[in-house]
């Protein structure tokens, strides 16, 4: 039994798009064509992928199997084309592959410009591929192998994927030049919820962090507004529209060109620890193995 690369990405598109239609016009095939494709599929593999209705098709266990283990075939697949271009540009030589990597905003922000930058300029034939999400999008997306690294805050995501510590942050204050707590060295959490908050959006962790935190001590954040970025919510407090919590690296880069103030939030759960995720070492690539490595060597900005 063969199984070709067109009809796994073919499926792949239907299990993500959640219709035959829109997944036939994705990969650029006929409705009918891609149906029987399907079909074709079930009958190699000698089980239901999809169980049909009036109302439509829905995956069966073994369609959620098979889309793990496609998404990873066709991406070793892609691998191949890309490293083999590259090595015809230049004789072979050097370090090839891609990886990819999924980061929440606070890993984005704080840690990996510069880690990058320095891992691709010794590598500069390897391409990363990455893309922000929130952690629990990162830990799926690494579990069902839409990504080979994760970068995530540390939580209980289940035991398919391997977590170990990446970096340490703290989250801080930010209040405008001239507000009622800019002078305070530390704030606790009472005195900042008495204030106007702008907030990340509901699905953040942070988000999820200060609700928690809140009720837990009976208080309740006055959140005037919600954004999806650190430059959105530091650009609403340096416009006089409330005060924020974000990690300390992250408000650090808007201090020199916003009228602001960075006060240490005094609260044990504002130390916070970011992870690393793998689905297994072993099965990483030589190319990502290595960039795992080089993502937790210690580095300057670890929390003393």
């Amino acid at each position: 039994m063969k199984l070709d690369p067109i009809t796994l990405r073919l499926f792949v598109a239907v299990m993500e798009e959640n219709a035959i239609a829109r997944a036939a016009a994705r990969e650029h095939i006929a409705p009918s064509a891609a149906s029987r494709r399907l079909a074709e599929l079930e009958d190699r593999l000698q089980v239901e992928l999809f169980t049909r209705s009036n109302r439509g098709s829905t995956p069966t266990a073994a369609a959620y199997a098979l889309l793990h283990m496609a998404r990873g075939v066709l991406n070793e697949l892609d691998g191949i084309a890309t490293q083999m271009k590259d090595y015809a540009h230049d004789g072979g030589r050097g370090l090839r592959g891609h990886v990819r990597v999924m980061a929440n905003i606070s890993s984005i922000t704080q840690f990996l410009p510069a880690q990058l930058q320095s891992f691709l300029s010794q590598h500069p034939h390897v391409d990363v591929r990455l893309q922000e999400r929130v952690s629990n999008d990162i830990a799926r997306a690494v579990a069902d192998n839409e990504a080979d690294i994760g970068l995530l805050n540390n939580g209980s995501y289940g035991n398919k994927i391997s977590l170990r510590p990446y970096r340490s942050d703290r989250l801080a204050v930010v209040v405008p030049r001239g507000h009622a707590l800019a002078r305070h060295r530390s704030l606790a959490l009472a005195q900042v919820v008495a204030h106007d908050l702008i907030g990340m959006h509901a699905d953040s962790a942070l988000n999820h962090l200060i609700t928690r935190a809140a009720a837990d001590q009976g208080l309740q954040p006055r959140l005037r507004m919600k954004v999806t970025g650190y430059d959105a919510l530091c650009l609403m407090v340096a416009a006089g529209l409330g005060i924020g919590i974000l990690p300390e690296g992250s408000a650090r880069i808007y201090m020199g060109t916003l009228p602001l103030r960075c006060i240490r939030l005094a609260e044990p759960w504002a130390e916070r620890q970011l992870m690393l995720c793998v689905r297994s070492q072993d099965a990483l690539s030589p190319v990502a193995q290595l960039l795992v490595e080089h993502l937790c060597e210690p580095g300057p900005t670890e929390i003393e």
